[in-house]
């Protein structure tokens, strides 16, 4: 695990700049540093390592293919690199291998199969660049899912990308210009959704593809088009469903794949260990690699003080049963208040999931003991565990009902109600007005995960660009909501608040669920395998219960959330109120200072929680005032 940077162009002192850009970003590699400028071309890499896999100099970046035609940094693990070296060799490379690193074996496949072949071949996660000494070109590439990130853009002196923004940020030049239409997306999910970023003049790199640029394209600041090297989307449309004739005959093919999936992810020569919340997904993958592992497995949990939010006592009785070392810790809102004032250099852009101070608590317990982590995240869009699931469904079939000729008039009254009305019972005549108003399943999904329904309406100058909300349903309700989230709010907000957190900490975490070959299973099963009545996640569950007695685990789940809207009503609120400030709104002339004032308040007077929206807002505000960005 390690950060990335590269410039190319007319940049001066580039080991220099490199070498400032390093430092912005050393908690992502604090085992080494690496440079390397090309003597023939105008580019340059710097590289940052956190040493997870031969830890000798061997595996030191930047590196050089055998032949010496490509160079190469590289973030992230590919957990099947053993068999592929099995393959190249089989394939005809011939080349004594150096080293027992990943890094090495990528180079080797570029050598024998070419980029596409690599990348389809790789199982892991990755955001790689690779520079083409031959055809004098670059290429970047990102993993399946979007586990690591990339940023790339331009400045007046060429073509630059980082793992992380604030490695940019520093560079001469570098246009801080906000991407207005950006904002509006950002308030609409609380995440900026890629390809886009808070800035004009940067990009993010899709899950699942890769971009090549000649130097010629980077003279003349062209923005290169991704190609497509695999795609969630395009296999939850497009996997052949396949015939299963017994439960128990599913439920072992699960094991089977997800079993593949934790032995390659178990590949380190580093300390090992497991997050173990208590609930489904991450007990599952503890069982599994408790039974992989020779020896003891550390697990880690964290509690909290207010006993509507804990589920740490859960977590100790599955550790207890599975016979692991777990470590909990209990942390009490001070805790979570002092980590807020970090969160908007920890997350380079705004970001609101505020899930992230727990998150950032237990990477921060977990570093403590091990470098490499495991943890039980995409089980709900895989298998359709998330609660909001089953309530959108249940609208749906009332939406379906309405007569055609009646949506119109019913829409007209909900909203003349909602206007009438204050607080909750507004809230839910407005809901009712967005749910008649839906012209199909993307539209009526994305409307129940969107904070402001019309948010280009909030940002000043902005319009929505499209995102993922653009493509057509699936054949069901349910199969429409996960891909979309994994095509969404899997890449841009789960896995981007854990590998900011884990990273924050040198911490590398790995997520079973999320091997490829895992996700393609699950969706050659029939929706019966993952919402079966009103149980979610049926097929994970009925493979955990191989392992951990079900009255262990059948209760309801709390989720890893936070009391924000006690929160900013009590210890938050000065805070908050400096942030929204109307005097401050009106001056940056890049909100609806108005409206902005008018949810405060009422959030304020207790007759509605506004907090999800209001947390985007100031995390927004608290980013801005972090990197000292003039609207």
């Amino acid at each position: 695990m390690c950060g990335i940077v590269g410039l190319l162009g007319r940049f001066e002192h580039k080991e220099t700049l490199l070498a400032a850009s390093c430092s912005k970003i050393a908690h992502r590699g604090p085992d080494s540093r690496g440079f390397w400028e090309d003597a023939d071309s105008p580019v340059a890499f710097g590289h940052v390592r956190l040493a997870i896999q031969d830890l000798s100099e061997q595996g030191h970046q930047p590196m050089a293919s055998a032949d010496q035609r490509f160079m190469l940094v590289f973030n992230g693990e590919i957990y099947n690199h053993p068999q592929l070296r099995e393959a190249l060799e089989q394939d005809g490379y011939a080349h004594a291998w150096r080293g027992h690193s990943d890094t090495e074996t990528i180079l080797a496949g570029l050598m024998v199969w070419g980029i596409e072949e690599t990348l389809k071949r790789m199982v892991g996660m990755f955001a790689i660049a690779v520079w083409d000494r031959e055809a004098r070109s670059l290429v970047l590439a990102r993993d399946r899912f979007g586990e690591k990130p990339l940023y790339y853009g331009y400045t007046p002196a060429g073509f630059m990308f980082a793992s992380e923004l604030k490695a940019l940020m520093s560079l001469p030049g570098f246009n801080t210009q906000l991407n207005r239409d950006a904002i509006a997306l950002f308030l609409r999910h609380n995440y900026i959704p890629a390809p886009y970023s808070i800035f004009t003049q940067v990009r993010k790199l899709l899950p699942g593809t890769w971009v090549t640029l000649s130097l010629d394209q980077i003279e003349q600041a062209d923005w290169p088009e991704p190609q497509t090297y695999w795609s969630a989307l395009d296999v939850a449309r497009t996997q052949p469903r396949r015939r299963v004739e017994r439960d128990d005959e599913a439920v072992d093919e699960l094991d089977k794949v997800l079993r593949q999936a934790i032995r390659g992810q178990l590949l380190s020569d580093v300390p090992l260990g497991a997050f173990l919340s208590g609930g489904i997904d991450s007990s599952l993958i503890a069982s599994l690699t408790r039974e992989e592992t020779a020896g003891s497995l550390r697990t880690f949990s964290i509690g909290f003080t207010e006993p509507e939010y804990n589920e740490a006592e859960y977590a100790a009785q599955v550790a207890r049963h599975l016979g692991t070392d777990h470590t909990e810790l209990y942390v009490s809102a001070q805790d979570s208040l002092d980590l807020i004032p970090s969160l908007p250099r920890m997350y380079d852009e705004p970001f609101a999931d505020s899930s992230q101070i727990p998150t950032a608590l237990v990477m921060r317990m977990a570093r403590q003991e091990v470098t490499v982590a495991l943890s039980g995240d995409a089980g709900d869009e895989l298998f359709g565990g998330y609660s909001r699931y089953q309530r959108v469904r249940q609208w749906w079939r009332k939406r379906e009902k309405v007569p055609a000729g009646l949506t119109t008039p019913l829409r007209v009254g909900a909203r003349l109600a909602g206007s009438l009305l204050s607080g909750p019972r507004a809230e839910k005549f407005g809901k009712l007005e967005q749910v008649l108003g839906a012209d199909d399943m993307v539209a009526f999904y994305r409307q129940f995960v969107s904070y402001w329904q019309d948010p280009a309406s909030v940002v000043k100058g902005a319009s929505e660009p499209p995102t993922a909300f653009a493509q057509p349903p699936l054949d069901s309700l349910l199969d429409t909501m996960m891909a979309l989230d994994t095509a969404s709010y899997l890449p841009d907000d789960i896995l981007v608040k854990v590998d900011r957190a884990a990273m924050a900490v040198s911490l590398e975490t790995r997520v079973p669920l999320l091997d490829h070959r895992v996700y393609e299973f699950a969706w050659s099963l029939d929706e019966k395998y993952k919402v079966r009545g009103s149980e979610s996640k049926w097929l994970l569950k009925q493979l955990l219960y191989r392992h951990v007695p079900r009255e262990m685990l059948d209760r309801p789940k709390k989720g890893f959330s936070v009391p924000m809207g006690q929160w900013l009503r009590g210890p938050l609120r000065e805070w908050g109120e400096q942030l929204l400030a109307m005097s401050r709104l009106q001056e940056q002339n890049l909100l609806d200072a108005d409206r902005v004032h008018a949810i405060w308040m009422q959030h304020q007077s207790g007759a509605a929680d506004h907090s999800p929206r209001l947390w985007g807002i100031l995390m927004l505000q608290a980013w801005l005032d972090e990197y000292g960005i003039k609207p």
